[in-house]
């Protein structure tokens, strides 16, 4: 049977003053009125009923998950102690779907992007699915047709083609320098890396024994327990030492045979406050706004953002974010959003938590 996993577990601290520990970005309604978790789970629901969709995140937003979920059943709501990246949070759900399915195949799916039209990201993910089940040894990762060159993301290079839309993985690119973006691009033969998957859980977890063994084994022993009493004190007591890695670097790159299922649709990772420029258009001054009230006298290619009812108002700037939260601001150029993170840090180290 097919199953869905939206992994839900980022911090996102580029997004600050408005992501937070309490509230992370995956729960932002910045976008069409909707969090980043909601359109996410709607996609997938177009393809599922919600018993068959399950949420990993930290156990600290498992109330503003279901919150966000209403429809999903709390069993479904798997909740980590500590974030250990992505190989960890797809070793969990995995093992727990498979107890309750060992015949699932499982699609892997992230809660921070934005992807339009769906029923094109509906036709890729079928292709996926049907993918992982023709071929029951394989893992199936999904690409984006690349927009543009776009240094800022993975890329995922093809081989030969064995169906349509359908390719071997010929090798897993980091995010490369401009001018080899621009090749990769050129080419035809390479996808933006969406870190979305599809495989059966039997592949997964043996891929992850084969790879990551150690980490495997503690995920054994919290799912072996995961209906029972233990399982909270085996969740604190082993988690928080499996090996933090992404499932590319453990498996992906390691793994064989791989493949690719192309995916043409409009794909953003909104990982950054730029990033929101290739989602809400912008006025004829290039300014870019997700709040109910501002204006712009003179300014231009500003971004500005805020979920209150607060007049920003702006004179002569030009290229700036400017991001208002009930008690902090942020103000910056937006060639220097990429130090938001480090920004975060003496905030803290000043601050305390106060402001996480």
């Amino acid at each position: 049977m097919r199953h869905a996993v939206i992994m839900a577990g980022g911090a996102g601290v580029r997004l600050w003053p408005l992501s937070r520990r309490s509230r992370p970005k995956q729960t932002l309604r910045l976008f069409s009125g909707k969090s980043l978790l909601r359109q996410s789970y709607e996609r997938v629901a177009a393809m599922l009923k919600p018993e068959r969709i399950h949420v990993i995140t930290n156990d600290a937003h498992l109330p503003i998950v279901s919150d966000e979920l209403p429809e999903l059943p709390e069993a479904n709501l798997i909740g980590e102690p500590v974030g250990r990246d992505t190989a960890a949070a797809v070793g969990l759900a995995s093992a727990v779907v498979a107890k309750r399915d060992p015949e699932a195949v499982i699609g892997i799916f992230t809660a921070d992007h934005i992807i339009t039209p769906v029923n094109r990201f509906c036709a890729a993910v079928e292709r996926a699915f049907e993918t992982a089940e023709r071929y029951p040894e394989a893992l199936v990762t999904m690409g984006i047709t690349p927009a543009r060159p776009d240094t800022n993301y993975g890329y995922v290079w093809r081989g030969d083609q064995i169906s349509e839309g359908v390719f071997r993985v010929r090798k897993f690119k980091e995010k490369p320098d401009l001018e080899s973006a621009k090749e990769y691009c050129s080419s035809g033969e390479y996808y933006w890396n969406s870190g979305m998957f599809t495989w059966r859980a039997t592949t997964i977890l043996g891929k992850l024994k084969e790879h990551l063994s150690q980490s495997y084994e503690s995920i054994r022993q919290i799912v072996d327990a995961w209906d029972t009493e233990e399982r909270r004190s085996r969740l604190e007591r082993l988690y928080h030492n499996l090996t933090k890695i992404s499932i590319d670097f453990a498996v992906m790159e390691r793994a064989d045979p791989v493949l690719v299922v192309e995916m043409d649709c409009d794909w953003v990772d909104v990982g950054s406050w730029p990033a929101i420029e290739s989602v809400i258009n912008a006025d004829d001054d290039g300014n870019v706004s997700s709040c109910s009230r501002v204006i712009h006298h003179g300014s231009r290619g500003n971004i500005v953002v805020s979920e209150e009812e607060h007049l920003i108002a702006t004179i002569g700037l030009e290229d700036l974010v400017i991001i208002h939260s009930p008690d902090a601001t942020l103000v910056c150029r937006k060639e220097d959003a990429t130090g938001i993170k480090k920004l975060v840090e003496s905030v803290s180290g000043k601050y305390g938590d106060e402001y996480s």
